[in-house]
Formats: C-alpha cells, sequence, structure tokens
C-alpha cells in the first residue's frame, strides 16, 4: 500500500512538472507581428520592401498584394555612415553577376552580331578607300571588346586605338583616339622622348629613353606564311595613316618597339612584295 501510494504522488508531482512546463509563456522571437495577418508573431522579413511575415502563405500573400518580388534590391541607397563590409561584398558579387549575364548575354547565337553592324562596315570601307586592309573579329575576342578606333565623319580620318610594346623593357601600352595625321615620332614622344616624356613612362622605359635615335617600329604582318613572324618596318617621320597602307589591321595597329641592336632576328617583309589581297584586288575593281 505505501508502496501505491509512493508511486502515485510520483505521478502527480510528474504531472504537475509537465503542467508547469507546458503553461510557462513563450519567449517572444520577434518584436513584431505579421504584416500581412496582423495576429501572429512575425518570423520572417521581406529583403526587398523589409515588411514582416508569419508563414508562407502570408509571404506570398504579400507579395501579391504589393507586387513585390522578394528580391534584394542591390542597388538601394545606402548611406556612409552605415556602409560596411557586407555591403562592399554585396556590390562586388553584383558587378559579377552583371558581368556573367553580359557575357551569357553575349554568347546567344540568336543575337545579332556586331560583324554585320552598319558602323563597322562603314568603317572598313573607309579603310579600304584609304589603302587599309581592316578586319574585324566577331564579338566576344577580347580585341573586338577593347578598339576603340573610330572614323571621325567631319574630319574624314581616323582615330585608331594604339597598342605599344616595349619588348626590351618588359611593357606595353595603349593609346586611344589616336589620329592617323600624327607621325610616329610624335606618338612615341609620350614615351621615350628624355623631356618630353611621362617621368613615370620614361623612368620604366630608361633603355628606350638612353637610345632614343636607336629606335625602330615594326607591324606585325597579319597575312603571313607558315614559320615565324614577319614584320614590317615603319617609317618614323611618317604618319601612321601612310604606315599602314597597303597593310592588314586586325581590329587595330599593334605597334612593336625594339631598339636597333635587338632587331637581328626580326624577319622583314617588303611591303611591295606582299600587299594585301583585298587591297589589290580593290584597287583593279576601282
Amino acid at each position: 500500500m505505501e508502496a501505491l501510494l509512493a508511486t502515485d504522488t510520483l505521478g502527480i508531482a510528474g504531472d504537475a512538472e509537465e503542467w508547469e512546463y507546458t503553461v510557462r509563456p513563450k519567449r517572444k522571437m520577434s518584436m513584431y507581428s505579421c504584416e500581412t495577418c496582423g495576429s501572429e508573431e512575425a518570423k520572417y522579413k521581406c529583403p526587398r520592401c523589409l515588411k514582416y511575415s508569419c508563414s508562407l502563405p502570408c509571404v506570398k500573400k504579400h507579395k501579391v498584394d504589393v507586387a513585390c518580388t522578394g528580391v534584394r534590391d542591390k542597388t538601394a541607397f545606402v548611406p556612409l555612415s552605415t556602409f560596411s563590409d557586407l555591403h562592399l561584398l554585396s556590390d562586388y558579387r553584383f558587378l559579377e553577376d552583371a558581368g556573367r549575364v553580359a557575357d551569357a548575354a553575349l554568347r546567344d547565337a540568336m543575337l545579332p552580331r556586331q560583324t554585320t553592324n552598319k558602323f563597322l562596315n562603314f568603317m572598313k570601307n573607309r579603310a579600304r578607300k584609304q589603302g587599309i586592309d581592316l578586319k574585324i573579329l566577331p564579338y566576344g575576342f577580347s580585341k573586338r571588346k577593347a578598339n576603340s578606333t573610330f572614323f571621325h565623319r567631319k574630319e574624314q580620318r581616323f582615330f585608331w586605338h594604339l597598342k605599344l610594346q616595349f619588348p626590351q623593357s618588359q611593357a606595353e601600352y595603349t593609346e586611344k583616339r589616336v589620329s592617323d595625321s600624327k607621325t610616329l615620332n610624335e606618338i612615341l614622344k609620350t614615351y621615350i622622348d628624355p623631356a618630353g616624356s611621362d617621368p613615370t613612362i620614361r623612368q620604366r622605359l630608361r633603355e628606350y629613353v638612353r637610345s632614343s635615335s636607336d629606335v625602330k617600329v615594326f607591324l606585325v604582318a597579319e597575312r603571313k606564311t607558315p614559320g615565324p613572324n614577319r614584320y614590317y618596318e615603319l617609317d618614323s617621320s611618317k604618319s601612321l595613316l601612310e604606315n599602314l597602307r597597303n597593310k592588314t589591321v586586325i581590329e587595330y595597329p599593334t605597334l612593336y618597339v625594339a631598339l636597333k641592336d635587338f632587331t637581328k632576328d626580326i624577319v622583314l617583309v617588303a611591303q611591295e612584295s606582299d600587299p594585301s589581297p583585298s587591297i589589290s584586288q580593290g584597287k583593279k575593281a576601282v
């Protein structure tokens, strides 16, 4: 009997403890109520409009009611006082996503390519009239993306995107909007002239600055036979236009600037013996 009473007492005590546990009020997880139904405690916060919701049905309902996408606005204004490393990381990822989307669009086979663009065809025709065989690469190539060459209708001249390579100093520079009336000496003055060049560039190209009178400029022969690269030797006293005539240029010219002592291994091609086929055909047709 005593054992039975003891068992009943433990059972009642256990029930009391359970009852006390179940009726104990829960700690609120949020200080806000659902802004859709207004009755339940909020559990979710919309990344887009910052409205609070308590359940999936309320989340869906609020999206319909206020036409909200639920996607965080990555371009929203953030005051400088609250800007943090997380915002910086978010901006970086946003730029990565934008670049990825743009690249995917450019690879879409259904999109029209800029190789048939009227402006590019106009440039090719203008170059042909000046005796230059201008070739345009399909969009997606790095040279096509970087090219800033354009033809100025009013001045009736090209402003070239130009790349200059200085192999003896392992340096490479890019010039934009270089008028085809400029001589090569004028173009190189910014780089290797002892007095007129940029001090920072002059320091890097000091080997060229010391021997500025012994510098030769070459252009790669794009239409080449199998074997080592062949080059056209350019005349630094002549304009860029005169140096590019009867030559093939893919997107934009790349000038190879070398010191005279390092030009022995450069294979030259005579301009007269290797005219551009398209240029020659164009002249015959005229």
